[in-house]
């Protein structure tokens, strides 16, 4: 098989990154990248899917993940997988000696070890350079839920319908389950047992469903759909304190900049980019907009090079400021403006690096989240649903374009958008039935 086949087939069959943005992985099969890496570093805490799908299908992913360093002529196939993942580790360490250009990598439990720039520097000693891309230094990041379904487009020409979801939180029975593409939030909640009775409070809008993780997740709504990208819901109380500070407007974070940053610099000390030699500098950002100083061009120009890990405002800042928000809105607002990453090279690396890791027991029990920790067991059976609203665009790139019309009978798994010119990717039917509705972002479709 060469590059350009394998390419075809993971774009055909719909293949992006589970765990992150959504990059469509037909581009990272790409024979420049001389080093190859599986990301099971679970980013965010609480998260269990990718370790739990690594344990239970390990020579089903580890065969696929050599294939792919085959097919790119990679020198290595890197697993990134944290200590702490016992069983993970036990799994692979069955099968990994059948393929001689794959290797462990064992990483800290720290955090962002998801952050393909960190995990990179932790498995192969190189640093990405600010604004860069992986492959410029010869490097291809998969996380483990991408392998698998390149696995299965591969070995039972499946393209992806459907996602692994862990449901945590104030829900009865936590669990990691398979469901369809387009399912509502709310019942995969209901999957899980259903909201807690013994929650905080006795009232369903009192809760709050955060999807994608405590750090980098954002607050959806029950009606929203899974998508490819959609890692996580944890349903948590209103006045939990991530909630809270999730909900906070913007102006309001920037009069408490104004007012409480006392410039100690924790936010910087601790940010992993920073630590790693990149210019990115959250403490002189934070004094440039709170006294409005807009001569400090370079404190802006640099927010390009923020991961949005929420480091800085979800553990460092003794202020309980919010860093992070701030930059994301700025940087918004310069993408509006026409405005790109300057060019920049990576100062050496900081001593102080490995002794500024943020442990993930340490970050769980400052987000007061140490309760929710839990087994979360995966079920990776596909959940029967009624309906789904399948999101034209669930990847970095150009939405799909619909091909389906209400009224027509669709199978799982045929195509019900085709890819976009660009960068893009087809949608598939995630279940049989009936179309009910094509709007401009969705296709809606009722089982029979």
């Amino acid at each position: 098989m060469t590059a350009e086949e394998l390419g075809r087939i993971v774009r055909e069959s719909g293949v992006v990154g589970a765990g992150g943005a959504g990059f469509p992985t037909y581009m990272k099969i790409d024979e420049r990248a001389n080093t190859i890496l599986l990301n099971c570093a679970e980013c965010e805490p609480l998260l269990r899917l990718h370790r739990q799908l690594l344990r239970d299908y390990a020579p089903m992913i580890v065969r696929t993940f050599a294939l792919i360093a085959d097919v790119l002529h990679a020198d290595e196939a890197i697993i990134g997988v944290k200590e702490g993942y016992r069983g993970t580790i036990e799994a692979l360490r069955h099968c990994v000696p059948d393929h001689a250009k794959v290797r462990i990598q064992l990483l800290p439990g720290a955090y962002p070890m998801g952050d393909e720039v960190v995990l990179i520097y932790e498995a192969t000693g190189r640093v990405i350079s600010p604004g860069g891309l992986p492959i410029e230094a010869g490097v291809a990041v998969f996380n483990v839920e991408t392998v698998y379904n390149v696995w299965r487009a591969l070995e039972a020409k499946a393209p992806v319908t459907d996602k692994v979801v862990s449901v945590v939180g104030e829900v009865e029975d936590p669990i990691t389950v398979r469901v369809p593409l387009g399912t509502s939030l709310r019942e995969v909640v209901e999957m899980a047992g259903g909201e807690r009775k013994s929650a905080s409070t006795s009232h369903p809008e009192e809760l709050a469903y955060l999807v994608g993780g405590p750090m980098m997740g954002h607050i959806g709504s029950p009606y929203d759909p899974v998508t490819k990208t959609t890692n996580a819901i944890l349903v948590l109380p209103e006045e939990h304190p991530i909630i809270q500070r999730k909900r906070m407007s913007a102006s309001i974070s920037m009069k408490r900049a104004a007012s409480a940053c006392c410039q100690c610099e924790t936010c910087t000390d601790l940010c992993p980019r920073h630590n790693l030699g990149h210019p990115i500098e959250p403490h002189r950002f934070m004094r440039a907009v709170g006294n409005h100083d807009y001569k400090d061009v370079e404190a802006f120009q640099n927010l390009f090079f923020c991961s949005s890990c929420g480091l800085c405002e979800m553990y460092s800042c003794p202020q309980g400021l919010s860093p992070r928000s701030l930059i994301a809105d700025c940087k918004e607002g310069l993408r509006k403006a026409g405005l790109k990453a300057p060019k920049a090279c990576a100062s050496k690396v900081k001593e102080a690096r490995e002794y500024r890791r943020v442990p993930e027991g340490r970050l769980e029990a400052r987000l007061a989240l140490t309760k929710y920790e839990t087994q979360a067991p995966l079920d990776n059976r596909v959940r029967p649903v009624q309906k789904v609203q399948e999101p034209f665009s669930q990847h970095i790139g150009a939405p799909a374009v619909c091909v389906a019309s209400p009224g027509d009978r669709v199978k799982r798994g045929q195509v019900v958008a085709q890819p976009a010119k660009g960068l893009s990717v087809p949608v598939h039917a995630s279940i049989d039935g009936t179309v009910t509705a094509v709007t401009g972002k969705y296709i809606e479709i009722t089982a029979d």
